[in-house]
C-alpha cells in the first residue's frame, strides 16, 4: 500500500460497505419486514431486495464487485462464490480497518458515504419508505465513525422524495454527529434540484451551517442520459457519462435562483470529476450575459455564486486542476478517492502525490485537506 509523502491530506469521498443487516438492525420495527437485504437467487448469485422487491438492475453478481478496488479483476467477478462481503478490500467494513488505512496512506482522515445507499434509490418509488431506510443508514454510520477519534466523518444521506422529511433527518443527523447531508442527483418527484420546494431543506442546511452535496447514484431510466439504443452493458458509456446528473442538478440552483434565496447555503459536488467546472461557469456566465439570459432571475454571474458557496472534488489523476484553481479559486477544490470502488483506479495516492507536486505550496495543502476541513467544519 502506498503511502503520501505531505502531511495532512484528507479524503473528501471515500466509500463504506454497509453492513449486510444495516437495515434490518437499524430500522424503526415497524419497517423491518421492508428492508434492504441481500438474498441469493437459485443460481447463487447474490441481489439486493428492495421494499421486498428485487433489485432488476443490482443482481447477477455485482454485489461483489462493489468493493473491488485493489483487488485482482478474477476475485470479484460476478460468479456465485464472489459476494458482498468476500469481494471488500481492506478497510471497505470496518471501522477500525479503515483508520488503519488511513494510516498506512498517510492521510489524516476521510469523509464517508454509502455504497448500498448510491445504489437502492433508483428503484424505489415510496417516500416514506426512503425516508426510513435513510433514517437507518444515518444512524448506522454516525455509530460506525463513532470510535475513530474523529477521522472517519459520517456525512447523512438524505432523500429529495420528501423535502420536509429530509430537512428534519438532516436535522437529527447533524445533531448526532453527522456533518453535513447528501442527496441523489434525481429526485422521485421529478421536480428539479433547485426547485422551491426544496426551500425547507435548503434553509435547514444554511441555518444548521453544513454543507449539502450532490453525490452520483444510480439512477431510474427515465433520469439516465442512456436514451440510445443498444447500450445495454455499455458500461463504459454508462459510466464516463454518469456524472452528467450531478451537472445538471447543480445547474439548477441557478435557474431558480437558490442561492440569492440562501445567500449562506454550502453546496458541494461530489464524484463527478472537476475538469468540467471551468467550462460549465463560463457558458452559464455567457448565457447569462446574453440578450437571452437578461430574463434570468440572478443578482450575480453564476460563477461568483460558485466562488462564494460551492466546492468541487477532483479525482486525482486530472491533469487540469492547478490551472483551474489558479482560475476558480484555490479554496474551491478537493480531491476523493472513491474507495473501495472500482470504477476508479486503486492507485490514487500515487495519483494524489503527482497532482499535488505540480500545485504552488501555498495551493497544496488546501487541495489536499484544509479546503474540505474548512468547508465543513472540522477542526
Amino acid at each position: 500500500m502506498q503511502s503520501l509523502t505531505y502531511a495532512g491530506a484528507v479524503d473528501a469521498d471515500g466509500h463504506i460497505l454497509e453492513a449486510p443487516d444495516l437495515w434490518e438492525t437499524y430500522l424503526e420495527p415497524r419497517y423491518r419486514g421492508r428492508a434492504l437485504r441481500l438474498r441469493t437467487d437459485t443460481y447463487g448469485m447474490e441481489y439486493l431486495e428492495i421494499n421486498g422487491t428485487p433489485s432488476k438492475v443490482v443482481r447477477g453478481g455485482m454485489l461483489g464487485l462493489l468493493g473491488g478496488m485493489q483487488r485482482n479483476l478474477a476475485d470479484v467477478l460476478p460468479a456465485a462464490g464472489h459476494t458482498y462481503v468476500g469481494g471488500a478490500s481492506f478497510g471497505a467494513m470496518n471501522a477500525r480497518q479503515r483508520v488503519q488505512r488511513l494510516d498506512q496512506e498517510r492521510l489524516a482522515a476521510a469523509f464517508l458515504y454509502p455504497t448500498l445507499g448510491v445504489l437502492w434509490e433508483a428503484e424505489c418509488t415510496d417516500a416514506e419508505i426512503a425516508q426510513a431506510y435513510t433514517r437507518a443508514y444515518n444512524s448506522w454510520i454516525i455509530d460506525f465513525c463513532a470510535d475513530s477519534g474523529g477521522r472517519l466523518i459520517p456525512i447523512a444521506h438524505l432523500s429529495l422524495g420528501d423535502p420536509d422529511g429530509a430537512a428534519q433527518e438532516l436535522v437529527r443527523a447533524v445533531r448526532a454527529g453527522a456533518r453535513g447531508g447528501w442527496v441523489a442527483p434525481f429526485t422521485m418527484t421529478k421536480k428539479p434540484h433547485g426547485h422551491p420546494d426544496h426551500d425547507r431543506l435548503f434553509a435547514t442546511a444554511q441555518d444548521l451551517d453544513v454543507p449539502l452535496a450532490i453525490h452520483p447514484t444510480f439512477e431510474p431510466k427515465w433520469a439516465t442520459p442512456a436514451r440510445f439504443d443498444h447500450l445495454h452493458g455499455a458500461h463504459f458509456f454508462l459510466n464516463v457519462t454518469a456524472a452528467d446528473a450531478v451537472r445538471h442538478a447543480f445547474t439548477t440552483f441557478f435557474q431558480f435562483g437558490v442561492f440569492d434565496r440562501f445567500p449562506r447555503l454550502k453546496l458541494v459536488l461530489l464524484e463527478s470529476g472537476a475538469g468540467w467546472i471551468g467550462y460549465w461557469l463560463d457558458r452559464m456566465d455567457g448565457y447569462v450575459a446574453s440578450l437571452l439570459g437578461a430574463g434570468v432571475a440572478l443578482k450575480e454571474k453564476p460563477s461568483t455564486y460558485f466562488h462564494r458557496q460551492c466546492w468541487i472534488s477532483c479525482d486525482p489523476d486530472e491533469r487540469t486542476i492547478p490551472a483551474l484553481m489558479d482560475l476558480h479559486g484555490t479554496d474551491r477544490f478537493f480531491w476523493a478517492s472513491d474507495f473501495p470502488h472500482p470504477d476508479h483506479t486503486g492507485n490514487y495516492i500515487a495519483e494524489l502525490e503527482e497532482l499535488a507536486g505540480k500545485l504552488s505550496p501555498s495551493a497544496r495543502p488546501k487541495l489536499l485537506g484544509d479546503n474540505v476541513l474548512r468547508c465543513y467544519g472540522v477542526s
